[in-house]
């Protein structure tokens, strides 16, 4: 009972994370292929699974480790990536037969290349899974071919490189070292940190396999710090501090000193400076993210303290009921530094479980310089490994929370805005194949942007970030995609410009462009923190309002002209220019009744044509207190008019489309808002073929295309047939009233003829019948009459073939498919 009081509490908590979490949007959205976001792609036939990435100091050369082979790329250019050459290393034959013998699939045999990087200046060291039999090898870099060893035989890459291509691990070289976090048998069961390649007076490293340093861990990245000369290893593991929990997954920070040489008696050949600390990615009072998925450093500004390095890293859950989210926490290296200086825990041998009491210290565990201590020294630093304080974020609080959106990798870089305050942008790679670019703002997370990079969900993926050139390197089994760090020139107005909060990008009035903020000599228009556009744009652009021009037809804009016939259904549609902006139409001195108008999601404009509806319409977009133009139409009859488009008064024999579903006028400035359909219409009969003409606004470099559909009963088909489309929002409250109420009447009038013919039969049995009813009586008059036998009443031309009539106000009658008030026209106001 306990136990489930206990989960009961957890669900709730978490539900009420869920809840209050904001929902983060991406302002822009640039699916593959469009124009404007253009990447540079490398992808081939023959080469896949180029996820281990290496950038060449010059920034023009790209080292990547496919399946099977190496690659060197060029990417000096900037509309393309170009092959320079590659590099064959694939297994042979009888290695992938035997390989097959031991039971693994034939895809995951070849040799995928884990590890990459420089040993100096003329070569690099690599490593491969090498059908479950790791191997690594010399390349020089000079001449890109590989260099046999001295005794001819491959390397053996054991506990440098994993058995398993989807096993994750981490690499780093350090002045010709290679200090690897990886597993060392075939089974994956025995977890490594090591130290290779050693030179001079330094000896080749590891953990001891007997002592639990190490709970099945999942090895995420390694990052080296100077200043303190070590090597900082980050990962996941089995918490087995928490015994109430089974197998709770905690975040890991380790370290290891670059100068430990091992201990003389205890500890040979084994760590001696290796210490371990819980990352905790957590707010107060609620739940931590504990799975650690990818983390990335970023160096202190200019003449900061080095403790004011950050670690940016990306958590999620393990819980189901979080398991959709990720969180981003940042973590200062002066507070771990902190948490390692501190107390340790007490490993229990006999039982394996930690104990909370913290003993006397002999030694600080972790502290560099521990290799010459005594024998009791290094067996207190054997035994008490584990930090009894947590690493805690930056401000105790989550740096950005995503609720829908799961995160694998992350690179991250600090941008200097144009006033010279300093922003950190974050790159951010989701599961479902699209980059985020977010700034860090004082109020939040801010996504300015995200552009698809690969179309299907890939296992295995990296990130890679050139700072010098101003590009994201995303590698997968689809390929490589270079991705430029800013896009300025998309945005095509100073309001677009400074409402993207892109620190990157600001508006140079001099020659109106929207370009990097860093080669604008004054008058710079940005604000990353506000998004003001009225302060930060002399001139912003005015919006145009038609109620200011007191109704002369001569003194509105143009707009783009679009041809109707009457009574058809025009569909004018509206340009998104951000996701995070209001839509909203408008018309001449006029109020858009909801009852003849329909805004869907999308923002287009539905109505029935007809005189009344005429004339101009002007889209609005509101974000951030600025509102603009994006579209104006002006919306004219066919010079020739059709038998179906006829003049008003006149009689038709056409019949009339169903009216457009009602809306609700909802906010500020008169934003509608689409609603859910009611009652399954019937499909209306088609007069007319469909026709739609495109229409772009004067903005072309937005790429945006309009149509509208200039037949009403096809369009109509299309949004009501069977009353399977769903117009969201929609209410029939009204509706329900009055049948409930003709429902109550029609019972009570039952009840009472079913009692007065009750009754009529008793008189039978004691007075004689004298007169019976006639069938026309029993039935009702001659109007109920024709109404049951489906024939027609003189206004019901509107219902004939299953079409829908308009129910007019008092003074208004439909006939022949055609709604008229007390003016020919629709009425505003349907009963």
């Amino acid at each position: 009972m306990e136990h489930q009081g206990l989960l009961s509490i957890i669900v709730v908590i978490l539900w009420v994370m869920a809840v209050c979490v904001a929902r983060l949007t991406p302002r822009v959205s640039f699916p593959m292929g469009t124009p404007g976001r253009c990447l540079s792609r490398f992808d081939s036939s023959d080469v896949g699974n180029t996820t281990t990435l290496l950038l060449s100091d010059d920034g023009d050369t790209l080292f990547v480790g496919a399946r099977n082979a190496v690659l060197s790329l060029d990417v000096s250019q900037e509309d393309a990536i170009v092959m320079r050459s590659k590099l064959d290393w694939s297994p042979s034959e009888k290695d992938l037969d035997e390989c097959s013998m031991k039971g693994k699939k034939k895809t995951d045999c070849p040799n995928f290349i884990r590890v990459l990087q420089f040993l100096n200046s003329t070569h690099m060291y690599a490593c491969g899974t090498f059908t479950f039999s790791p191997r690594c090898t010399y390349i020089n870099s000079e001449t890109f071919s590989l260099v046999t060893s001295p005794s001819g035989k491959p390397e053996e890459g054991r506990g440098r490189c994993p058995y398993d291509p989807y096993q994750r691990n981490s690499a780093i070289t350090v002045d010709g070292e290679l200090y690897t976090g990886t597993v060392a048998d075939y089974m994956g069961n025995r977890p490594v940190i090591s130290r290779h390649l050693s030179e001079g007076g330094h000896v080749d490293l590891k953990l001891d396999d007997t002592l639990g340093w190490l709970e099945d861990p999942t090895f995420i990245s390694s990052n080296f710090v100077p200043s303190e000369e070590k090597i900082y290893f980050f990962f996941s593991e089995v918490g087995r501090e928490y015994d109430f929990i089974d197998k709770f997954t905690v975040s890991r920070i380790a370290q290891v000193c670059t100068s430990d040489v091992g201990g003389q008696r205890t500890l040979q050949r084994r760590w001696t400076t290796f210490a371990k600390a819980q990352l905790l990615c957590q707010s107060d009072n609620e739940l931590p993210y504990n799975v650690i998925q990818d983390i990335v450093t970023l160096p202190p500004p200019e003449g900061a303290p080095v403790d004011d390095t950050l670690f940016f890293g990306i958590f999620s859950s393990q819980w189901s009921v979080n398991s959709g989210q990720s969180a981003v926490c940042a973590f200062r290296l002066g507070d771990i530094k902190a948490v390692f200086a501190g107390n340790y825990k007490v490993l229990n041998r006999d039982t394996l479980r930690w104990s909370m009491r913290v003993q006397e210290k002999v030694a600080n565990p972790g502290e560099c310089g521990l290799h010459n201590a005594s024998d009791n020294t290094l067996r207190f630093v054997k035994e008490n490994f584990l930090a009894d304080d947590s690493v805690h974020p930056v401000g105790r609080s989550l740096t950005m929370v995503s609720p829908d959106q799961r995160y694998s990798h992350v690179v991250t870089q600090r941008v200097q805005a144009a006033n010279g305050k300093d922003f950190t942008v974050l790159f951010l790679l989701t599961e479902s194949g699209y980059l985020h670019k977010a700034v860090l703002l004082e109020k939040g997370a801010h996504i300015i942007e995200e552009i698809q990079v690969f179309e299907q969900p890939q296992p295995v993926k990296n990130l890679l970030l050139s700072i010098s050139k101003g590009v994201v390197f995303v590698g997968s089994s689809e390929g490589v995609v270079r991705v430029p760090a800013s896009n300025c020139s998309y945005y095509w107005s100073c309001a677009e410009c400074v409402l993207s909060r892109d620190p990157f990008c600001g508006w140079d009035p001099s020659v109106k462009v929207c370009t990097h903020a860093n080669s604008i000599q004054d008058n710079v228009g940005q604000d990353v923190e506000g998004g003001n556009v009225q302060e930060a744009c002399a001139s912003p652009m005015p919006k145009f309002r038609f109620g200011l021009n007191k109704g002369k037809a001569d003194s509105f804009p143009v707009g783009e002209l679009v041809s109707v016939s009457l009574n058809e259904v025009v569909r004018l549609q509206c340009p998104e220019a951000s996701s995070l902006a209001h839509r909203h139409w408008e018309r001449p001195n006029s109020r858009l009744s909801p009852d003849l108008y329909l805004q869907l999601e999308d923002g287009s404009l539905h109505f029935l044509a007809t005189p009344a509806t005429l004339g101009h319409y002007l889209c609005l977009s509101t974000e951030n207190g600025f509102q603009q133009n994006l579209a104006i139409y002006q919306v004219k009859q066919k010079s020739s008019p059709t038998p179906q488009a006829a003049a008003p008064g006149m009689m038709t024999t056409r019949p009339q489309s169903p009216a457009l579903p009602p809306t609700t006028q909802a906010g500020s400035g008169g934003w509608l808002t689409p609603h859910l359909t009611g009652p399954k219409q019937t499909k209306p009969e088609p007069t007319a073929p469909a026709r739609e003409t495109p229409v772009t606004t004067r903005r072309t470099s937005r790429n945006f295309t309009f149509w509208v559909a200039q037949s009403g009963e096809t369009e109509t088909e299309a949004e009501w047939q069977g009353g399977e489309k769903l117009l969201l929002g929609q209410t029939y409250l009204k509706e329900l009233v009055v049948v409930s109420v003709l429902l109550a009447c029609c019972v009570s009038v039952l009840l009472t003829m079913a009692l007065y013919s009750v009754r009529q039969r008793c008189r039978s049995r004691t007075a004689p019948q004298t007169n019976t009813p006639g069938r026309d009586s029993e039935r009702g008059g001659p109007q109920e009459r024709e109404a049951l036998r489906g024939g027609q009443s003189p206004c019901s031309n509107g219902m004939r073939n299953g079409q829908m009539a308009h129910n007019g106000q008092a003074n208004g009658v439909v006939c022949n498919g055609t709604p008229r008030g007390s003016n020919g026209h629709l009425p505003n106001t349907p009963i």
